[in-house]
């Protein structure tokens, strides 16, 4: 029901209002007290009672309010309430009995005991009111009591009093609260200062340290300023010292400089004096006609060593006549030359004069003979001394040959034609224009020069499988090269352009490698050895190129042709010559040394794979035609020593073998008889190679031994 669901909340709103509050006391029936006994009035509601009375239903509402007509509340909501239901009498209520139950207070003891007493002072404060004053004045159903309007008004007075206390508790918490705010705002504004105070003084002390700081920054740069004005008074001073040792040394430069013309056109004058008495004496060589008829008397020694005596002196003067000054060394050669022409002159007046008396003695003793038979002698002495006589003019016309011998230039000739036919023979495919053909062309010159440069003294497969691409390109097989395929059959000239390049490589290898590494020089000799003998063409062009830039690989010394340019002359020679500029001698004579021992390893090298049995293609026996022809020929300064001594290194162990005393003969030779003649022509600061060759041929002939080269490749190295 509705009606039952609101009865809690009605009790509810009855206790939370104005008489709710109110408490009583339960003693009153114990002590007999009348707890209305002097209120006339009747219960009233309170203002809410109307709100709840109409959610109600309406029977229970007029049930209520005939209940309800007595009694009157001073609320205007329940005059309206009652006003509805019409003014009808209400008994007064029934007081109980002592044997009664006592009624139940919502309220504590205490509370019910302040409220009475406080209910007490109010009743006996508030003024009677008649009925008829009530009733007139209050627009009410019923008439309030004097007590109960004493009640009301000492309730309305405690309220006062409470609203009055409670201004006054609020009025002094909001003047504590105040106190506490303006306290807590002094507090703050203090505490504001203090931190103003503390970051001024953190102000300060920042600006104080960023002035120390710089300070010290500008004490610390001043320092630096001052020390980097020390250091450029200090190398000003340097400057100034070195500028004044310059000075000094310009001076003494250019008085050196002046002596040194002076004593270049002293030289000069004297080394025209030497070269005018060399000549006179030099003619004093030539045999008179008193001595013709001297057969025992041999000219051709003295005029041979004449001869050289005034071409070395020669070669000193046209320097001179260029305009440049002699050095004492070409000086001291050339009094050397003109003292050993004085001994000459000498000691062939000396064997004139003994084949003289000689051959006056052999007159008187034959005189005495028989006459016939010394005329008959006399005969075939003359026809003797006759075929003598013309031996000797033609032994000093040649002397020491300064050139190869015929067959020498004619198979030097022939190596040199062949290799010009093949370069012409490929020279379509080397001047292609055509992009194809120029691919095709740097392919082919690829898988030609580049097995060559991985040549390494390293192990022997290298060097086989090096020797197996070389053989394959030159088979007309395909070879791979840079990741393609290859061959010389794809043109009709690849053979020829091939076989050029190959040999081109082996001697550029000599000419650098083994200048530069002198254990390079068996690795390529092995290869280039093999591939001489397995394709022989290749040999002779590895010749042809090998004596095109070392003729003393033939050996060969070409003379200066009649219109032949003196950098045409040079590069004939082997010198490098780029933009008229001549290299160096110990450039030049490092090349020559590189291919002179390549070639000396290439003829005692034979490579082990081939199979064939036979002669090695190019093998000791040029070598040994080769040293003979050095020693036939006439020495040059600083090039003669440098590869003799170079040949003899690689080669002198394999020669010692094959030839054995054959060969200590000639060492013996070039001890006795040619080292003199290369010391001769060698000038003061050449004598670096003279020296070492020197130092050589000694230590050999007094250990009879030579020892093998320590590069040289044994059977082990091409099992690995």
């Amino acid at each position: 029901m509705p009606s039952e669901n609101l009865r809690f909340e009605t009790l509810v709103a009855l206790k939370n209002s104005p008489k709710g509050q109110l408490k009583y006391s339960p003693d009153w029936l114990d002590k007999g007290e009348d707890v209305l006994a002097r209120c006339i009035e009747v219960s009233s509601l309170s203002p809410l009672s109307g709100q709840i009375l109409k959610r109600m239903s309406p029977r229970p509402l007029l049930k209520t309010c005939s209940l309800t007509s007595c009694v009157r509340d001073t609320s205007p909501g329940l005059s309206e309430d009652a006003a509805a239901c019409g003014s009808l009498p209400i008994s007064p209520r029934p007081v109980l009995s002592p044997s009664s139950p006592a009624p139940v207070s919502i309220f504590t003891e205490e509370e019910e005991e302040k409220f009475s007493c406080q209910k007490a002072e109010e009743i006996k404060d508030a003024p009677v009111v008649s009925p008829e004053a009530s009733v007139s004045s209050t627009p009410s159903i019923s008439v309030l009591s004097p007590r109960a309007t004493q009640m009301a008004g000492c309730i309305r007075m405690c309220e006062q009093k409470h609203k009055a206390r409670a201004k006054m508790e609020l009025s002094l918490r909001q003047e504590q609260q105040e106190r506490l705010v303006a306290t807590v705002a002094n507090r703050e504004s203090e505490q504001l200062k203090r931190f103003e105070e503390f970051m001024e003084l953190k102000q300060r002390q920042d600006y104080q340290s960023m002035r120390d700081m710089m300070e010290k920054e500008t004490q610390e740069s001043i320092g630096r300023q001052e020390k980097l004005r020390e250091e450029h008074r200090h190398r000003m001073k340097i400057l100034n010292l070195r500028l004044r040792e310059m000075e000094q040394q310009r001076l003494r430069e250019v008085e050196l400089e002046r002596q040194r013309q002076v004593e270049g056109r002293e030289r000069h004058r004297a080394i025209n004096a030497i070269q005018e008495e060399v000549l006179q004496l030099n003619q004093l060589l030539q045999p008179r006609p008193s001595t013709h008829t001297d057969s025992a008397l041999d000219h051709a020694p003295y005029i041979t060593r004449g001869n050289q005596l005034c071409s070395q002196v020669s070669e000193v003067v046209p320097a001179s006549a260029d305009g440049q000054f002699l050095s004492v060394e070409d000086l001291t050669v050339a009094e050397r030359a003109l003292q050993e022409m004085r001994s000459l002159v000498r000691g062939l007046q000396e064997e004139v004069t003994q084949a003289a008396e000689r051959k006056k003695r052999d007159q008187e003793e034959e005189e005495e003979e028989k006459k016939r038979q010394n005329e008959l002698k006399a005969q075939q002495e003359e026809q003797k001394k006759n075929a003598a006589r013309s031996t000797i003019e033609k032994t000093k016309r040649e002397g020491l040959q300064t050139g190869a011998d015929g067959s020498t230039l004619k198979w030097y000739n022939a190596l040199q034609d062949s290799a010009n036919q093949c370069a012409q023979a490929s020279e379509d495919l080397s001047k292609a224009k055509d992009t194809q053909m120029k691919k095709l062309k740097m392919e082919l010159q690829k898988a030609a020069t580049t097995p060559v440069s991985q040549i390494a003294n390293s192990s022997g497969s290298p060097l086989k499988e090096a020797f197996e691409k070389i053989d394959k390109l030159l088979s007309g097989r395909p070879v791979t090269s840079a990741g393609k395929s290859v061959s010389t059959s794809q043109h009709p000239q690849g053979l020829e352009f091939v076989s050029y390049r190959l040999a081109e490589k082996f001697v550029k290898q000599g000419e650098e490698e083994v200048a530069s590494n002198h254990s390079a020089a068996f690795p390529i000799a092995a290869v280039a050895s093999g591939i001489m003998e397995m394709h022989p063409k290749i040999g002779d062009l590895i010749l042809a190129h090998l004596h095109k830039k070392c003729p003393y690989a033939v050996p060969h010394y070409p003379p200066m042709e009649r219109g032949t340019s003196v950098e045409d002359y040079q590069r004939i020679l082997g010198y490098r010559v780029d933009d008229s500029k001549v290299e160096g001698q110990d450039s030049f004579l490092k090349r020559m040394s590189g291919m002179i021992r390549l070639y000396a390893a290439i003829i005692q090298m034979r490579w082990p794979y081939t199979g064939k049995q036979g002669p090695h293609p190019h093998g000791l026996s040029h070598g040994w035609r080769w040293l003979a022809q050095i020693l036939n020929m006439e020495p040059i300064a600083d090039i003669t020593a440098t590869i003799l001594f170079d040949f003899l290194e690689v080669c002198g162990n394999a020669l010692m073998k094959q030839y054995r005393g054959q060969f200590w003969k000639l060492i013996l030779l070039i001890i006795e008889e040619y080292f003199p003649r290369i010391e001769a022509v060698t000038s003061t600061g050449q004598m670096g190679s003279v020296t070492r060759l020197k130092q050589f041929l000694e230590t050999s002939l007094r250990t009879k031994q030579i020892s093998a080269p320590k590069s040289e490749l044994g059977s082990a190295f091409f099992r690995s």
